[in-house]
């Protein structure tokens, strides 16, 4: 129905919403024309969409970046705040036979923008618009709005945790019908169950409601099993609306990470602006995590998912140094779980990203620079009481981490940049053996590369300097050196035994980045290393070095025990053991005397249901 928009720029919050030029566009997406721009009005017509006078009309507005109003007919109907949560306005007393529609979007004016109000995210990517959707839905006496799934699973069992949201255009006293049974299935195993609903004319009004699960099968990472799904059905008269959701639970603490109860390790990438293709290539990756950065993905994505068996890292929109309005933050956190908890492939919550910053100049790995390397982190400081109390509004069912950052401010989750901020990627063993803590929950690593964009050019949000002092050379060297950084240090942290490790990142969103993956859609030299240091079962070296002696050691993220061989071979020197290893576990094979005058070494391991190989330039 709303097929034909116009738009323009406008001042944000103006009394007149109306542009000195419109240009024709396509809703959703975000307009290039617009790149830039602080706020921008959108325009479309279209008759009234009501057969009969017993209908009512709802327009849906989905990723309204990032605040809102709209009018219709030059009446003003309401205003939204949060472009991840559907904008669901009534437009009954304003409708006419021929309608004008018009919604302003404007950049935040609060902390809330997260990673698209950043240097990271180009002016292109956070264009003020309508992302996701836009439609005008019709309905009858009554509408269900929202149908959400909060999946538990505890010692009590198995169930979910269902709120309605149901908009009444006459007095209601009257039964919601709740149906649920597995994905695909037609028959049998389903339940059926019904619950009261009353309202006034025009009002909106929440029904919670439980429904157990006997004999549940559970929502799995893909790599530990199958992402079994439900289809809960509510049903008001004659309307109705379904959602898909599934039962997981995600567990961290002293013990480590569990899904479901068993122990995993999760490996992941950071995502800067997520679309639904990029969880494929996360598992292409062999990662069972994506993080979505400072910012929240589609539904699209989610559902990507859901189906894939990825997990999903949700971080609030905040990022950066600087003060932020605790209130509005845990309205966000709060809104930001209703919208998405019926989701299985939700895991965690992060709140506020890299609040503190070490250093603008990068620091090598001389003593001397070790020494200045630990002084700024005895320095470094964060009073983390918001993000403690935004915290506190995400259900505890939910794994949290108040503080992704630096080490030094007692983070959560820690940024850890050996080879880029600081020192050498091989310095990563020397921080986690003296900072332990810090390699149990690392949310970003690694190193930037160029992308399409040639040496020298220069790309808003790249750190120029900083990739200029680490790479000597074209677009292969820079990107070599990038790989050499993803392998040494996610091999640091899995021998570190690290509970989550998450790289930065999958994707470049400009000619240059911190992804594996170009802006062009080409893949990267450290995509195949990131690939290999990702593989669930490997054989790795501990930071070998030639004419010394190394450990090989056989890391298994699976969680069921293998066994198999391991064969090694450096120069004229080469070997091979038999070994067997538990799920989730790491066993020590062998060490390795490496030749003085080796270049590298071949490691390759091989069981009866797969095969990996490793390889080390010395």
């Amino acid at each position: 129905m709303l097929r034909e928009w116009r738009a323009g720029t406008v001042e944000p919050g103006g009394d007149s919403p109306v542009p000195d030029d419109w240009l024709t566009v396509d809703v959703p997406g975000k307009p290039a024309e617009f790149t830039g721009a602080d706020a921008v009005a959108y325009q479309t017509t279209f008759p009234d969409p009501r057969g009969d006078e017993d209908e009512h009309a709802l327009l849906v507005l989905e990723g309204v970046y990032a605040h809102a109003r709209v009018w219709l007919n030059d009446s003003f109907l309401g205003e939204h705040d949060a472009y991840f949560e559907p904008c669901r306005l009534r437009l009954d007393a304003d409708l006419h036979a021929e309608n004008e529609l018009i919604v302003e979007c404007r950049r935040p004016d609060d902390r809330f923008g997260g990673s698209y109000e950043s240097d990271r995210v180009p002016d292109s990517k956070s264009v003020p618009g309508i992302w996701w959707g836009a439609d005008v839905e019709t309905y009858g006496d009554s509408r269900i709005l929202d149908l959400s799934a909060r999946p538990r699973i505890d010692d009590e069992g198995a169930r979910f945790e269902v709120r309605t949201t149901v908009l009444a255009e006459r007095a209601l006293e009257d039964s919601v019908t709740f149906s649920v049974k597995p994905e695909g299935s037609r028959r049998g195993r389903g339940m059926m169950q019904r619950t009261a609903v009353e309202a006034a004319p025009g009002e909106r009004t929440t029904v919670e409601h439980t429904i157990d699960i006997r004999d549940p099968a559970l929502w799995w990472p893909h790599e530990f099993g199958d992402q079994s799904r439900y289809v809960l059905r509510a049903k008001l008269g004659d309307d109705e609306r379904t959602v898909t959701t599934g039962l997981c639970s995600v567990e961290y603490d002293e013990d480590g990470l569990a899904v479901n109860g068993v122990p995993v390790t999760a490996r992941g990438v950071n995502l800067l602006v997520a679309d639904p293709a990029d969880v494929q290539h996360a598992v292409d990756l062999n990662a069972t995590v994506v993080r979505a950065q400072a910012h929240v993905p589609s539904p699209e994505v989610y559902e990507a998912a859901d189906e894939a068996g990825v997990l999903v890292w949700q971080d609030l929109p905040l990022t950066g140094p600087g003060p932020f309005d605790v209130e509005r933050g845990r309205d966000i956190a709060t809104r930001l779980v209703a919208t998405n908890e019926h989701h299985p492939s939700l895991a965690a919550v992060g709140v506020h990203d890299d609040p503190t910053s070490l250093a603008e100049d990068s620091l090598g790995s001389g003593v001397i620079d070790r020494l200045r390397l630990r002084w700024r982190l005895w320095r470094s400081e964060y009073d983390r009481d918001g993000a403690d109390a935004v915290a506190g509004a995400v259900p505890d069912w939910l794994v949290t981490f108040p503080v992704i950052g630096q080490p030094g401010i007692d983070a959560d989750a820690t940024t850890l940049f050996p080879g880029w901020e600081y020192g050498a990627a091989t310095d990563a063993d020397w921080l986690l053996d003296r900072y332990p803590a810090i390699g149990d929950v690392v949310a970003d690593y690694g190193a930037g590369s160029l992308g399409s964009a040639e040496a020298g050019e220069d790309i808003p949000g790249f750190d120029h300097e900083r990739h200029n002092q680490r790479v000597d050379g074209d677009r292969d060297a820079s990107r070599a050196y990038q790989s050499d950084v993803l392998k040494t240090v996610t091999e640091s942290l899995r021998l570190h035994d690290a509970d989550l490790l998450i790289a930065s990142g999958l994707r470049d969103v400009a000619g240059a980045g911190m992804g594996v993956i170009a802006d062009d859609g080409e893949p990267k030299a450290g995509y195949d290393a990131l690939k290999t240091a990702f593989e669930p079962l490997q054989a790795i070296m501990d930071a070998p070095t030639a004419g010394t002696e190394t450990e090989l050691l056989v890391r298994n993220d699976l969680p069921e025990g293998v066994s198999g061989r391991v064969a090694w071979e450096t120069g004229d020197v080469s070997g091979d053991e038999e070994f067997a290893v538990e799920g989730n576990e790491m066993t020590t094979i062998e060490s390795v005397t490496v030749p003085s005058d080796a270049t590298r070494i071949a490691v390759s391991l091989a069981t009866p249901e797969r095969s990996v190989s490793n390889t080390y330039r010395l």
